[in-house]
């Protein structure tokens, strides 16, 4: 079993979101339901907190600072000087943000879903840097993780009661020709967040797992990282050298949580990941 640490004690009730943001050198994440982003400084330990006015599913640094952010009724722009607007603002009753991901491109590629996971109720958008807005599956529940093979041919994509973690032919702005890369057995958990490493393997946390798996690019599995809190939910590669992964956890629905649920964690040393790209609005 591979060590992880606490990076930071907390006690969020959906833990989500890991990215790092090489341009200030810190560890963005959030607490979906808490309506909180967070950021942490490993190098110093210095950490904030800011609290937004939705339920925000992801925070990712823009080409020109400051926070493209995935909320309840669309997705904002963050200035660095805490100014807001919205990029594109589409209130849909009874739907909210789920993860995100930015593509090679620069353009951000939004999940939503239902609060009650009605079936088919959410929705995986791409959105480029002036607003417009195309959406690429329109029939998801709970649109997760979403990540680039390292040549940005490939796109990896979890809709999470699906069990499966899905690998498209990705061409710059579109996907075609869906195939599974791994189902997830049953009682072993549902794919929630997923990161892509520098050999194109695809890092998965198990929502109700406690894990956090290592597929191949051909689907097999070859590494697990065994971890005390039930609810893990995505994870992602951090620091000066991208080496550490960071995993983010979740408290809500757990009778006894364990006292990391909730937490961020990390395990040093664990891979290489690959530099994320900044959104380009």
């Amino acid at each position: 079993m591979t060590a992880y640490e606490v990076a930071v004690q907390a006690e969020a009730a959906l833990g989500e979101g890991p990215t790092w943001d090489p341009a200030t050198g810190r560890l963005l994440w959030l607490d979906i339901l808490g309506m909180r982003v967070h950021t942490y400084d490993p190098s110093s330990g210095r950490r904030t907190v800011r609290t937004t006015e939705q339920h925000v599913g992801a925070a990712k640094p823009r080409a020109g600072g400051g926070l493209v952010l995935n909320l309840r009724d669309g997705v904002g722009l963050l200035d660095a000087d805490d100014t807001f607007r919205w990029l594109h603002h589409e209130p849909v009753p009874g739907r909210r943000a789920n993860d995100a991901a930015v593509a090679p491109d620069g353009s951000l590629w939004a999940g939503t879903m239902r609060y009650d996971e009605a079936q088919g109720g959410g929705t995986l958008s791409r959105l480029t840097g002036d607003g417009a807005v195309d959406t690429i599956l329109p029939d998801v529940t709970v649109s997760n993780g979403t990540g680039w093979s390292p040549d940005g041919r490939l796109m990896y994509y979890a809709d999470t009661p699906t069990r499966r973690v899905d690998v498209f032919d990705y061409d710059g702005e579109g996907i075609r020709n869906r195939r599974t890369l791994t189902e997830i057995e049953e009682g072993a958990g549902f794919p929630d967040g997923l990161t892509v490493d520098a050999d194109g393997c695809v890092w998965v946390a198990l929502w109700d797992g406690g894990a956090v798996r290592r597929y191949t690019p051909s689907g097999e599995l070859d590494r697990v990282i065994a971890l005390p809190a039930p609810r893990t939910t995505a994870c992602a590669f951090g620091g000066a050298d991208l080496s550490d992964l960071y995993i983010t956890t979740a408290r809500t629905g757990l009778s006894a949580p364990h006292p990391t649920s909730g937490s961020l964690l990390v395990v040093p040393g664990a891979g290489k990941g690959l530099p994320q790209p900044a959104f380009s609005g």
